[in-house]
């Protein structure tokens, strides 16, 4: 029997994992191009996940910080290795998650008491998804995601309701021609285009 720690850290791996895999298959000059994210490179999504997981944690009392920062805010980001940045972070986040007092951390966030691992995935995984592919579109990969990926985003779109097209969050919703294939629905909810719709 697995302990809800261990759930945790399996789930996020099942995330992380693809989100890594696209982080090591951008060519060197893919960082500095557009992604979908209106005004980012891929490079500012990539600081964008390392900033907002590593802040979430630190609100909570856990320390992510690590010796390769990304941080967005930081204008000298363009000289970090993305690469190296993002697999310095996941390790860490890895060993934090590993741990039971913070993956089991509980607070009352947004939508009821939860946990720091909870959030981690639930939250944080939407990211993980949803960003992996904002990267990939950037450097002109065709990134497909799994059923079960485009259900977490439905189910995330779902929870987050009309805060879902809040400020920051995901650009208004896009009509898409009929046949289109279930992952351009869902991204086109997320106000995001690709190139079959």
């Amino acid at each position: 029997m697995t302990s809800p720690t261990t759930d945790v850290a399996r789930e996020h791996a099942r995330l992380a994992d693809p989100f890594t895999a696209v982080v090591d298959r951008l060519p060197a000059d893919g960082w500095e191009r557009p992604s979908p994210c209106e005004g980012w490179t891929a490079r500012d999504v990539l600081a964008h996940v390392t900033t907002s997981q590593r802040q979430f944690l630190a609100e909570h009392g856990f320390d992510a910080a690590t010796d390769q920062p990304l941080d967005i805010d930081d204008p000298g980001r363009t000289a970090v290795d993305a690469r190296a940045a993002w697999h310095a972070h996941d390790r860490r986040v890895r060993e934090l998650l590993a741990d039971p007092a913070v993956a089991g951390h509980e607070y009352d966030g947004v939508f009821g008491r939860t946990t720091v691992g909870r959030s981690i995935v639930a939250f944080h995984g939407f990211d993980l998804v949803v960003h992996r592919w904002d990267i990939a579109t950037a450097a002109g990969l065709d990134e497909r995601l799994s059923d079960d990926e485009l259900d977490l985003l439905e189910r995330s779109a779902d929870g987050f309701g009309e805060h879902l097209y809040d400020d920051g969050v995901c650009k208004p919703a896009l009509t898409v021609p009929e046949g289109v294939d279930r992952q351009a629905r869902v991204l086109a909810r997320l106000g995001r285009r690709t190139p079959a719709a």
